[in-house]
């Protein structure tokens, strides 16, 4: 069926974000240097922010509550005011980051909505506030529509199409993370489009077991997006 819905991940598919991410960790690291080892504060981290991701979901907002836990327990319990207040202060950091698009990426949305075949719209999941925030300052508003969520598996994807009546084959996903962006919508019959970023959150990588069964495409930035798409009208292999 001829594709006429394409959605956008938003962090690092449209924006910047795990740099950001990456910058402060490195920072926690070196503000609690007394404490532990940068390796060992990792890993605790991350075993932290997995164990939370049901609690307080994706996001800055829930890195720092996962950060000040690990802080608190390499610490014994010793870790000062002082230090939480500096972590505190790199959470709001985060969240007011300017927006930096992915070079190419104004460019290829526009080609897009000027083509006005397809519906266009981004999918991205983390704090509604924030999230919300970053799309309005990304500049891409005015040619996107928007659906923040909670997590990203077939059931959300699922909804999603339902309530905007696409149907799974008319659908393509554009994103960086194959858990996230490309196998859920490999698994309800869409199209997805990988477009790689330099940096990967652990919990985003997937067993390559899983994507076995399924094809997908690979494109190096979104300039490559609009040719890929109109081979794949032209029902192109």
């Amino acid at each position: 069926m001829e594709i006429t819905a394409v959605a956008f991940d938003g962090d690092d598919t449209l924006w910047h974000n795990e740099t950001v991410f990456s910058m402060t960790q490195e920072r926690i690291c070196e503000l609690l240097a007394d404490h532990v080892d940068a390796a060992v504060l990792e890993e605790r981290l991350y075993e932290i922010e997995t164990r939370n991701l049901r609690l307080y979901g994706y996001g800055a907002k829930s890195f720092v509550l996962s950060i000040i836990e690990t802080a608190i327990e390499v610490s014994d319990g010793s870790v000062t005011t002082a230090i939480i207040r500096e972590i505190l202060d790199f959470g709001k950091a985060m969240i007011e980051h300017p927006v930096e698009l992915l070079d190419g990426v104004r460019a290829c949305v526009q080609q897009l909505a000027d083509l006005d075949r397809y519906e266009l719209f981004v999918i991205t999941k983390g704090e509604l506030f924030h999230q919300e925030s970053k799309f309005a300052r990304s500049g891409l508003d005015d040619l996107l529509g928007v659906e923040i969520v909670n997590e990203k598996d077939v059931g959300t994807y699922d909804r999603i199409l339902r309530r905007r009546g696409i149907v799974p084959s008319a659908f393509l996903m554009v994103g960086n993370s194959l858990r996230s962006d490309i196998l859920p919508v490999l698994e309800i019959g869409g199209t997805a489009v990988h477009v790689p970023y330099p940096l990967t959150w652990a919990h985003e990588l997937v067993d390559p077991a899983l994507l076995a069964a399924h094809s997908w495409h690979e494109i190096g930035s979104l300039g490559a997006l609009p040719d890929l798409l109109a081979s794949l009208d032209a029902g192109e292999p």
